[in-house]
């Protein structure tokens, strides 16, 4: 099966360096839209450099380098990368005008960003992920959180969001045609989620919070600049080189797509963006109540960590002492849990159960009530790029595509 990928920003280039390194697929075609520099010379430059994770040839060879891009047909627009045969489309930007059917392309990966709404109709405006279905496409993943525009419009059955090794299994090739892989931010906390909930349950978990204090992204400005007109956030026109600046998440709400029960507990979710290229770092706050005379303590938590990390490849657990740099490329690891740093608070919380509705506690001699509670503080690293995000994105699309032969 070939495998289309529509886009090659940073999470489409590193999808190219994911694919023709694992050679999960025999051959890609990718779809750019437009042409690039002075024609495919240019384009190999680009795809063979990177200024975070450097050259393509190293990363598949590692030390010995030698040439991987090689072949290139400027008339036919294909080239060979690392032995893969690779189609560049340069003609069509709207999702509905892609020519996949001829090029034999069933599954689409999405990487652009911009047609993350599985509702949108692909005739109207700049298009929508709906389009690829209409253009050839069988299966379309998009490789972000679904973001439905209209006011209440519900998710439409055949759309999904997953992530690999927590609710995979949810996606049926019989009924879904479209596949969210929520977003790295989404992907690091389920890893830092899931192994909690699977011991406590959900009824222990009483509320969360998260900042993750993330590399920058395309979002951010390289310089200063005036904000486009109507523009609510002023911080998104500043320079990402010289500020660390608040903004918005939506992972709280991806989460509860992928693991359910946090739709029953008070969640709340924020980001900083920082001067970075990559690699990011989930703080995770979480109330657990306690067993009478049997309080949670770090230690447990660390050993449900690395009990989880022995079945699952996409947790690592770790006892060094990391900075963002040391988790860059690591594969696979959609969290690594620094284990020093996990802390754990026990305390009382008191209720006034006067100021509650409709509660009364027959006998009893107070009106107030204590409930044993412990806050953890757990940090969590992750790849937004490359080691994390993209190397799951690459498993989900092998997955998807087995299903559909």
């Amino acid at each position: 099966m070939k495998l289309g990928l529509n886009g090659l920003g940073r999470i489409g280039k590193l999808s190219l360096w994911n694919h023709v390194t694992k050679k999960y697929f025999p051959e890609l075609v990718v779809n750019l839209g437009r042409d690039v520099g002075c024609g495919l010379q240019d384009l190999a430059a680009a795809i063979e450099k990177d200024s975070t994770y450097g050259r393509l040839s190293t990363y598949v060879n590692g030390y010995r380098g030698g040439r991987v891009i090689e072949n290139l047909d400027e008339a036919a627009g294909t080239m060979t990368i690392n032995g893969t045969p690779v189609t560049f489309l340069r003609q069509a930007r709207n999702p509905k005008d892609i020519d996949w059917k001829s090029h034999q392309v069933r599954l689409v990966v999405d990487t652009t960003g911009q047609f993350r709404d599985p509702t949108a109709d692909p005739d109207e405006g700049r298009g929508s992920c709906r389009g690829h279905l209409l253009a050839g496409a069988e299966k379309v993943i998009v490789s972000a959180p679904f973001k439905i525009k209209a006011k209440g419009l519900a998710m439409p059955e055949d759309a999904i969001t997953t992530v690999m090794g927590i609710n995979d299994d949810d996606f049926d090739p019989a009924c879904h045609t479209i596949i969210s892989a929520a977003s790295c931010t989404t992907t690091c906390l389920s890893y830092m989620i899931k192994p909690l909930l699977d011991h406590f349950g959900a009824k222990r978990l009483l509320s969360a919070s998260m900042v993750t204090v993330h590399a920058s992204t395309g979002t951010q400005e390289v310089l200063d600049r005036l904000p486009a007109a109507g523009a609510s956030d002023l911080r998104k026109n500043r320079s990402i080189l010289n500020n660390i600046i608040l903004t918005t998440t939506g992972a709280a709400k991806a989460l509860s797509l992928v693991i359910p029960e946090m739709q029953s507990i008070g969640f709340i979710a924020e980001s900083v963006r920082i001067p970075t290229t990559a690699g990011s770092l989930i703080v995770l706050v979480l109330n657990l109540q306690d067993e009478l005379d049997n309080p949670v303590k770090r230690n447990l938590i660390n050993e449900i960590y690395e009990e989880y990390a022995k079945t699952s490849p996409y947790l690592v657990f770790s006892a060094e002492q990391n900075v963002s740099s040391d988790i860059m490329g690591m594969p696979k690891a959609a969290v690594v849990i620094e284990s020093t740093e996990i802390h754990t608070r026990t305390a009382t919380v008191r209720v006034n159960l006067d100021q509650l509705k409709n509660v009364k506690i027959e006998g009893a001699s107070s009106s107030i009530l204590e409930v044993p509670f412990t806050q953890a503080v757990i940090y969590g690293w992750y790849d937004n790029e490359l080691g994390s995000y993209t190397n799951m994105l690459g498993e989900l699309s092998k997955t998807v595509a087995d299903q559909m032969l």
